[in-house]
């Protein structure tokens, strides 16, 4: 039996876990899939124990397989924290990230987790707001990195993914049948007149049912079926799903998720915290808007 663990095995075995499957976590380490594969198979052989459950859908762990996570989540914080401090004891400072209630999720968290772990010094706010509100700060110097969602992003953001919005909805519900539509949306939302727009060129009657300056009374009044919401598929909370309307609500707007990198006094960290989130967001594939204009197929107001 072995006497010291691999940290790079307990990595990979842990990307495993997180992410549900060899294939995932290759990606998400930047290794093939027979590198983690075998080193999987190592960690198991070592240890004299099956760590993960192939049988089910994806791959969960065992008990013995939960356990080792545990270790291993302090193990590698650990490691990770004392090579920051050791080789790169420069970064250190405040930095502020921007970004809309919508995209927070599934994402954020690990972007805050992982760039805490690798630079400890360095301490982020959280800022979460309207894209139009996001993009006046960030042009006055107030954030240092935003992410937003557009349709029309400016020269020279980063396009971390586009695809068109999709309706949204109680699962299994019916609201989105009803006549005129009953629409949920925030005062501010940027996807609010596109939406209405969408529905106004396909000659369906809406009503605006909710108003709110909180995105949690939207999502509570849709997760109750009395409304239909927009947004973008895989940033979509639990108590929500795409509505699987069949071609009885028309199609929406592309939209993309953005990124802008500020490259003032904090611009060498602000870079290093753009490079954990592009390498976390997953998507399509990412776009250099330096020398070109995206027109919207709808013109938002």
């Amino acid at each position: 039996m072995m006497r010291t663990l691999d940290l790079a095995a307990l990595r990979s075995f842990l990307a495993i876990v997180e992410h549900g499957g060899v294939t995932r976590a290759a990606k998400r380490l930047n290794l093939t899939q027979s590198a983690v594969s075998m080193q999987l198979k190592r960690l198991e052989e070592g240890l004299g124990h099956t760590l993960l459950d192939r049988a089910r859908k994806g791959m969960t762990p065992t008990a013995a397989g939960e356990q080792l996570a545990s270790y291993a989540r302090r193990m590698l914080d650990l490691n990770d924290e004392a090579l920051a401090r050791l080789t790169e004891p420069s970064f250190q400072g405040d930095l502020t990230l921007g970004a809309p209630h919508d995209v927070v999720y599934p994402h954020i968290p690990e972007v805050l987790r992982l760039f805490a772990r690798t630079y400890p010094r360095v301490r982020v706010q959280l800022q979460s707001s309207y894209t139009s509100v996001l993009k006046d700060q960030f042009a006055r110097g107030e954030v240092d990195v935003i992410l937003t969602t557009e349709m029309t992003p400016d020269a020279g953001a980063e396009i971390l993914q586009q695809g068109p919005l999709v309706w949204i909805g109680s699962p299994g519900g019916q609201a989105y049948r009803h006549r005129p539509v009953p629409l949920a949306f925030e005062n501010g939302c940027i996807f609010r007149p596109w939406v209405q727009r969408a529905l106004d060129d396909a000659d369906i009657p809406w009503v605006m049912a909710v108003e709110s300056l909180s995105i949690r009374t939207v999502e509570a009044t849709v997760a109750a079926d009395f409304a239909v919401h927009a947004g973008i598929d895989n940033t979509l909370p639990p108590q929500l799903a795409e509505i699987d309307h069949g071609g009885t609500l028309p199609p929406l707007p592309t939209t993309y998720i953005a990124m802008y990198v500020a490259d003032g006094p904090n611009g060498g960290l602000a870079q290093k915290l753009a490079e954990v989130i592009r390498d976390l967001w997953q998507g399509g594939p990412r776009v250099d808007l330096s020398a070109q204009r995206i027109e919207p197929p709808l013109a938002a107001e």
